[in-house]
Parts: structure tokens; sequence; C-alpha cells
């Protein structure tokens, strides 16, 4: 969090329905503040930068996101509790989920052990039962998007989600919307009817994270990553992945949608994993809550992983735009390779068509 500046609002809603009182994070379509309402039920409220409120895509995006969160009703998603799309100010709120994003906890204090990776997994999964069973897609499921509450996670910013078969503009072929560090093949290819599976392995790749530090693939420039992706010959690094983890997380992350678990598998397979040994659930959930939940402060230092994905313009390639992964740590940006200059636009264009061919030729599984 951090304290509002002069160029902040103090109340949205059009009877002044929520105080804002702290900023909790800024994303390239708008801000996120802590609210409070009338009796003191606090939320976080999204409202859309000033300059941007003209612009009719923004607007969609929006009014997307808020349909999304109506229809996700159920376990491990931030909820809806409130909106107005109006000419002025457009906003959202939801659920507050106190604590730090799983991005923040691993770079803060590090890995968690596979017994406690597990339940976060089959938690998390329910969570994904809940978006599927909507007839929704996440779509960009990862760390960021992830908070740690004093009750376990809870999924968060379903700005990119849509309807499973939608015609939205967000689901053209050609279009790859997401994280890149945590797409999957088809989704990089930017291929339009996707399914649960992208979410599935979003949630692979995730789980890689917290239980390694390090994703699918490291950190470079988002051409070379979706090369990488979407090559069936260069799997994914399991290293330092618990021998437990292994089977699981790599079936989540394989290279073909069909042979991926679903979401209700791998909450079967992970609870399984977590209670071996006849551990009781909530035994694991107390740990995973105690080791992950931290209390905000007052006015702690801004978080810097709440942001939007942002589809970077100098990251074009053809008719398709990979949305840049958060800013890699320290550690992450003294392993990666130099990002290349970018390349003409119809190199790009070659290289998109040279990668769909490529995944259309993949061996059967």
């Amino acid at each position: 969090m951090e304290e509002l500046t002069s160029d902040d609002p103090r109340r949205v809603g059009r009877n002044g329905d929520y105080e804002l009182l702290a900023r909790l994070g800024n994303g390239g379509m708008g801000r996120v503040y802590l609210g409070r309402s009338r009796t003191a039920e606090r939320v976080a409220v999204k409202v859309i930068l000033p300059h941007l409120v003209s612009d009719p895509d923004v607007r969609k995006r929006f009014a997307a996101e808020v349909d999304s969160l109506k229809l996700a009703h159920g376990i491990r998603v931030a909820q809806y509790r409130g909106s107005e799309i109006n000419q002025r100010q457009p906003w959202l709120a939801v659920q507050y989920v106190p604590g730090r994003t799983l991005r923040q906890h691993v770079e803060d204090r590090g890995v968690l052990r596979a017994r406690v990776v597990a339940a976060l997994g089959a938690m998390l999964a329910e969570g994904l039962l809940t978006i599927h069973g909507a007839g929704l897609l996440h779509r960009d499921l990862k760390p960021a998007n992830i908070m740690l509450g004093p009750d376990g996670p809870c999924i968060i910013d379903l700005g990119l989600a849509v309807l499973q078969e939608s015609d939205s503009h967000l689901t053209q072929t050609g279009f790859a919307v997401g994280t890149a560090a945590y797409m999957p093949p088809e989704q990089a290819c930017g291929e339009k009817n996707l399914t649960a599976a992208v979410d599935v392995y979003a949630l692979g790749a995730t789980l890689l994270y917290a239980a390694t530090r390090h994703n699918p693939y490291p950190p470079s420039h988002a051409v070379v990553l979706a090369k990488r992706i979407t090559d069936p010959n260069d799997h994914p690094d399991l290293t330092g992945l618990s021998e437990e983890l292994q089977s699981v997380v790599g079936a989540m992350l394989a290279f073909d949608a069909q042979a991926r678990p679903t979401a209700q598998e791998v909450c079967t397979e992970l609870t399984d994993i977590a209670t071996a040994g006849g551990v009781d659930f909530e035994v694991v959930r107390h740990e995973l809550a105690t080791t992950t939940y931290a209390p905000q402060a007052a006015v702690p230092n801004p978080p810097t992983d709440l942001e939007d994905p942002i589809i970077d313009v100098g990251w074009s390639l053809g008719p398709t735009e990979l949305i840049s992964d958060p800013p890699p740590t320290k550690q992450e940006a003294a392993k990666s390779e130099p990002k290349p200059d970018p390349a003409p636009r119809a190199d790009l264009t070659a290289l998109v068509a040279q990668l769909r061919r490529q995944y259309a030729q993949r061996p059967n599984p």
C-alpha cells in the first residue's frame, strides 16, 4: 500500500459508496485502491486511469471483467462487490484479500516445501473449478494474480477472462493475450478455440515457481520465449521440483492440451500428495496459511506486481501480440539473456507464421 496523493479520488460511486483509503497497486489500465464501505467493509477498488476513460477498447475490457466477476461465484475467487460503468469514473469493487501475492512471498521469503505446494495447488484448482464452472477461462493465472490471505490462496484479476467459445475480440485467432511465461503453446500461438487446459498449464507453471522460484522457461524477450514454448522438442525445466510433484506438474505442463489433467484431477492428485502419510488436509492448510500470510502494515511499501498485463506494442508479432511478464527479479535478470533489438515487422510476421506451422505439425500424442 501507499498513501493517496492529490491525483487520487477520495470516493467512488454515485452516492459515494466507497471511501478510498490507500493505493494498493498501479496497472496499465487503472489503479487499485483499498476501499471501505459505509459499514466498514473493506474492498479492493479498481478505477480506470482518467486518460483511458474515453478509450472504447479499455471500457469494453473493463465491462467484460465486471461481467466475468458477476458470474464467478464460488470458492477461492475474489468476489464481486459492486461497480459502475459510467463516462466519468468507471470503477469495480471486489473482495479485499489482505496479504501478499504468491510472487511477492517467493521473492521475499523463498520457495514453499513440497507438501505446502501441493496444498496450495489443490486449493487453487478449486478456484479454477469455480471459474470454469461459470463457463469462463481466466487466461492469466500466475503468481502475481494469487493473493495469500489468512484463510489461504485466492485468485484475483479476471481482466482477461472470457466465456469459453466466446466471439470476443480477445479470442480472435492471431491474438495471444496473457503473461508469456505462463502461457501454454496453444495460447502463445494465438489460437481462438482455447479450453480450460490453458488455465491448468498456467497453474502448473505457477506451482513450479512456488516450489523452485523459476518458470518453465528462462526469462527472455517475448519473441524468444514464444518460440521456445511452441517448440514440442523444447521441454519445460522442472529442475528443483520434488519427486512427488514432478509427475502431476509435468502432466499439467504437457505440450498438447488434451494430454493435461483436468482441474478436478489436479485437485484430487495434489490433495493426495498433501495428505500422504495420513496427514489431515486441515493441518497442511493451516501450515500454508501460517507460512504465507503476512498482515499488511498501515502504509507499507507499495507492491510491484499487481499490474494489469500490458500489451507492449514494441513486441508486436505481426497479427499476434504477446503480453510481457512482470519485471524479473535481480537474480532472474542476471541470468537472462540480453533483449535483442526489435526486428523489422516483416521478419516478425514470418516468425509468427513459422511458429504456427511448427505447432500445427507437432507429433500426435
